[in-house]
């Protein structure tokens, strides 16, 4: 199936997509940004676009979109879940990778001896550390288990009009990952890589190390895609994109000024976790940055127009993503922050977008009303209004009771 070929657009390509990392809390500001996008252009939906580019969490979304799959298909898949038939709920992240601890454990055994041989046979008696630190090789290459996402990704597939074949999408779709042994990008849907399943190489982009184990795939494994590349969006750009529309969800927090929802005056007090999401945010944004302007420089003729979060922003850094409440909260944010980017951002936006046949839909910007946040339902007001009435029936019925007498 290797030489496969896939369908070919015969229109040249203009616009194009990419979603850049960012684990659960990045794909949940994501999807709040798409379906405002979405909803301000005029004379595009996001679906419509000719190339798709996605790294770890953005390779989700990135594989929905060229599925045909609407921001808001993918708001009820994975935010407002009791909506959804199959949802996805952020357990499946956190599922025990029970086969990796298995054959680490098998692996103990022989280890171990190999140890005890090591330090009694070596040259001067070899110290207990240095002998012994080839157990390591013992621990699991990641706590949770990343197959529930193929399988989950497997099922949405096999919906009508979609697909798990790069070949067979009408749009370009690029998933990128990092082969562990080399160290190198690899981009599925490229050629040479379209044959593997959407669904593994979604798998294979968002295997963050430590948290999942390598992905194996055609002999070879990978991990995490935005190792090497936050955005990747030279993807599109090599295959003519001239408008390209980039998500990148992790910023780091800028926490200078007092801040009335973080109980920390530095983010030295919020230990390990925050220390290290901060550290994180930091490298990929700098390398973020740097590949930005050389996109500049190698590809002046294209536009590229990103969106990411404020620097200030407390919600986005210290949102519980595995709060369903939180979750729904953080997207309506990242919503919201969007529209209002947006608008302060229009009269740069409209000569961009007016190159491509493109413009902003300034009413439904000025929408005050617009959100996505369900208004309460109103079979539900109705219920807890004949209830409140029963209740005020009851107890009124003893107090006509008694005033009518015996």
């Amino acid at each position: 199936m290797v030489g496969r070929t896939r369908n070919v657009r015969a229109e040249p390509l203009r616009t194009g997509v990419a979603l850049a990392g960012g684990g659960p809390l990045g794909g949940i500001y994501e999807v709040g940004a798409l379906i405002a996008l979405d909803e301000a252009l005029c004379g595009l939906r996001l679906t419509e676009c000719d190339v798709y580019v996605g790294v770890s969490a953005g390779a989700f979304f990135a594989a929905g979109l060229a599925n045909g799959m609407t921001p808001r298909e993918m708001h009820e898949l994975f935010i407002e879940t009791d909506r959804a038939d199959d949802p996805f709920e952020p357990e499946v992240l956190m599922k025990p990778a029970f086969g990796e601890y298995a054959k680490r454990i098998a692996m103990l055994p022989p280890l171990f001896a190999s140890a005890i041989a090591n330090y009694v046979r070596g040259p001067n008696r070899r110290s207990v550390l240095e002998s012994f630190l080839r157990l390591s090789q013992a621990l699991p290459g990641g706590l949770f288990d990343s197959k529930p996402i193929r399988d989950y990704l497997q099922r949405l597939a096999a919906a009508p009009g979609h697909t798990d074949d790069f070949r067979d999408l009408k749009r370009k779709l690029y998933i990128v990952a990092t082969d562990l042994d080399r160290s190198e990008l690899v981009t599925f849907g490229a050629e040479g890589f379209d044959h593997v399943r959407i669904s593994s190489a979604v798998e294979a982009s968002a295997a963050l190390p430590g948290f999942f184990p390598p992905v194996l795939i055609d002999g070879r494994y990978y991990v995490d895609g935005a190792l090497q590349k936050t955005l990747h969006a030279s993807a599109a750009l090599r295959d003519g994109v001239r408008l390209l529309f980039a998500i990148n969800p992790l910023v780091p927090f800028k926490a200078d000024d007092p801040h009335p929802d973080v109980d920390i005056k530095s983010l030295a007090e919020g230990g390990f976790v925050t220390v290290m999401s901060q550290t994180i945010r930091s490298l990929i944004y700098s390398r973020m940055k740097v590949g930005m302007d050389r996109y500049r420089h190698e590809y002046p003729e294209a536009d590229i127009v990103l969106f990411e979060p404020r620097r200030d922003d407390a919600m986005i850094f210290f949102t519980n993503v595995f709060s369903y409440a939180d979750r729904r909260r953080l997207c309506e944010h990242a919503y919201q922050q969007t529209r209002a980017d947006l608008r302060a951002r229009a009269s740069r936006l409209k000569p961009i977008l007016a190159r491509h046949g493109l413009s902003l839909n300034e009413a439904v910007l000025r929408d005050t009303s617009l959100t996505l946040l369900p208004p309460e339902d109103s079979s539900r007001r109705l219920g807890t209004a004949l209830q409140e009435l029963s209740d005020a029936l009851a107890r009124l019925e003893p107090a006509l009771r008694a005033a009518d007498g015996p």
